[in-house]
C-alpha cells in the first residue's frame, strides 16, 4: 500500500494498517547484538538502546511506502500522518489533542541506566512551565521537562532475565543491610568504623530515606574529598568482598560491584543499596508510577508508557541532577516491587493493565488446537483477537503473523510493526509469531 493509498484512504475515513519502522537510539548503556536479534535484523556495530515506537518529536516512527512491489523507508514520519489527520488517525476521543498518548518501546540494556524518577501530571506541567518561562532551551544541560506530560511506565521481560531496582526497601531492611556492612569492615585487615558510622547518622528524623538520599546527592559529586565519597568507597570495598557473599543481601552487595565498575565513586552506588533489587522473568513485568525512583540494569524488555520524555535522574549518571526537583518528586514510602500480573482475557490473550488511560498492553500468542500433531496433520493454532479502544501498534516477535481488522488487513514478520487505525476495531491474529500490541487505556 502506497502513501498515496494511504493519504486517500484516511481522507475517507477508512481504516488501514501503516507499517512503520525507526532507528534503534545509539546510547552508550544499550546492548550491541540484542535489538538487532529481536528485529532478525545484522547488528550495526554500535550500541542500540531503544527502539521508539510511535509518534513522540523526539523520535517519530517512519512510514514504511511500497513501490513497485517492494517496501522501502518513506521518509514520512508517523507524527506528520497523524497532523494531517488526526480523526482518521485517532479517532474522534483523541482528535482534538492531536497527540498519540503512548510510546512504545524495546529496550535493550547491556549495563546500567540512570537512577531515575518520573513526574505526576500536575508536577510536569507545572515544570514545564516554569522553565520554558525562564528562558531554558530544550536542548539545555540543566532542562528537567521536555514537555508538559506525566510519564508513567511499564516493563516486560522478553530475555529470560531482566535485572532493575525499584522503589525503596523497608527501613528494617536498610539496617540490616548497614548490619552486614559493618560485620565486614570488622572483619577486614582495616576496618573503618566511623566512616560507615556517618552513612548510618543521615538515617534519621521523620523521612529517613530522603535525608540520606538528599545528603548523597548534595554533597557527593565532584568532590572526590567529600565524607560522602569515603563512604562510597568504603562500601564498594567492603560489598565486593568474599566477605557479604552469603549475607541475605548478597544480591545487591554483588550490584555494587556492576555499579561502580560503570559509574565509580558515584553516590548513587550507595542509594541502590537502599532499594529493592528485582529480577523479571520472561513475561514478567513491572509498573513504574509517578515518583518510584528505579533504574534498569541489564536485559531485554517491551517498555511502554505515556508519550514523554521527563527524567529525573538520581544517580549513576554523568548527566544533569537537580536534587531539589528530584526530591519534590521522589516517593519515599518503601514499597514491595511493584509487579503487574498479566490477566489472561482469551486464549492466547494476556493484557498489561495498570490502569492508565494514556497505554495498556496486550501479549497475543495464538494457542495450539491440538496437542497432536504429525506430517499429515501438522499443528494449527487457533486465532486470537482483541478489540481496540483507539489506535494501536503491533510489534512481532519471533516469526510471521496475519492480522486481520474489521476492513483491512496486513502480514508482519519478526521484529516489524504497524501502526492501526481505530476503525479497524477488532484485531484477529494468526500465525506461529507473537504480537505485542500497545494501545489507549480504558
Amino acid at each position: 500500500m502506497t502513501l498515496l493509498v494511504w493519504n486517500n484512504a484516511l481522507e475517507r475515513n477508512t481504516a488501514v494498517f501503516v507499517p512503520i519502522t525507526n532507528t534503534p537510539r545509539h546510547y552508550a548503556w544499550g546492548s550491541y547484538s540484542a535489538i538487532a536479534d529481536f528485529r532478525g535484523m545484522s547488528p550495526s556495530g554500535e550500541p542500540e538502546a531503544e527502539l521508539w515506537l510511535g509518534a513522540h518529536p523526539g523520535s517519530p516512527s517512519r512510514v514504511i511506502g511500497s513501490d513497485s512491489g517492494t517496501t522501502s523507508d518513506s521518509g514520512t514520519t508517523l507524527d506528520s500522518l497523524i497532523a494531517a489527520n488526526p480523526e482518521a488517525m485517532l479517532g474522534s476521543a483523541l482528535a482534538g489533542s492531536g497527540r498519540l498518548p503512548f510510546l512504545f518501546k524495546v529496550l535493550a540494556a547491556n549495563q546500567p541506566l540512570s537512577l531515575q524518577v518520573h513526574p505526576h501530571e500536575t508536577g510536569a506541567r507545572a515544570g514545564f512551565e516554569r522553565e520554558n518561562a525562564a528562558g531554558i532551551p530544550l536542548s539545555a544541560f540543566n532542562r528537567n521537562y521536555a514537555d508538559p506530560y506525566p510519564k508513567p511506565e511499564l516493563i516486560v521481560a522478553v530475555s529470560d532475565s531482566f535485572l532493575a531496582l525499584s522503589g525503596f526497601r523497608p527501613l528494617e531492611e536498610v539496617i540490616g543491610v548497614l548490619a552486614n556492612l559493618h560485620t565486614a569492615d570488622a572483619a577486614s585487615r582495616a576496618p573503618e568504623p566511623a566512616t560507615l558510622d556517618l552513612l548510618t547518622s543521615h538515617l534519621t528524623g521523620p523521612d529517613p530515606l530522603r535525608t540520606v538520599v538528599e545528603w548523597l546527592l548534595r554533597d557527593g559529586r565532584g568532590d572526590e574529598r567529600s565524607s560522602v565519597s569515603r563512604v562510597v568507597t568504603r562500601v564498594t570495598e567492603l560489598a565486593t568482598t568474599g566477605t557479604t557473599k552469603y549475607s541475605p543481601y548478597a544480591p545487591s552487595f554483588a550490584l555494587v560491584g556492576e555499579l561502580a565498575a560503570s559509574y565509580p565513586g558515584d553516590p548513587g552506588i550507595v542509594i541502590s543499596l537502599l532499594l529493592n533489587p528485582v529480577e523479571l522473568r520472561r513475561g514478567e513485568s513491572l509498573f513504574l508510577d509517578a515518583g518510584n525512583i528505579h533504574a534498569y540494569i541489564r536485559g531485554l524488555g517491551i517498555e511502554l508508557m505515556t508519550a514523554s520524555d521527563n527524567v529525573l535522574r538520581g544517580g549513576l549518571t554523568p548527566k544533569h541532577i537537580d536534587v531539589p526537583e528530584l526530591l519534590a518528586v521522589l516517593d519515599t514510602s518503601p514499597v514491595l516491587p511493584p509487579l503487574l500480573v498479566p490477566i489472561e482475557a482469551a486464549p492466547g490473550v494476556l493484557v498489561y493493565d495498570p490502569g492508565q488511560p494514556d497505554f495498556l498492553l496486550y501479549q497475543i500468542e495464538p494457542r495450539d488446537a491440538s496437542a497432536q500433531s504429525s506430517a499429515t496433520h501438522p499443528l494449527t493454532r487457533t486465532p486470537a483477537a482483541v478489540s481496540l479502544r483507539g489506535p494501536a501498534i503491533i510489534l512481532v516477535e519471533g516469526d510471521d503473523m496475519h492480522v486481520a481488522g474489521a476492513t483491512g488487513d496486513c502480514d508482519l514478520g519478526r521484529g516489524t510493526a504497524a501502526f492501526v487505525t481505530p476503525d479497524e476495531q477488532t484485531l484477529t491474529f494468526t500465525g506461529p509469531g507473537i504480537a505485542w500490541i500497545a494501545t489507549v487505556g480504558a
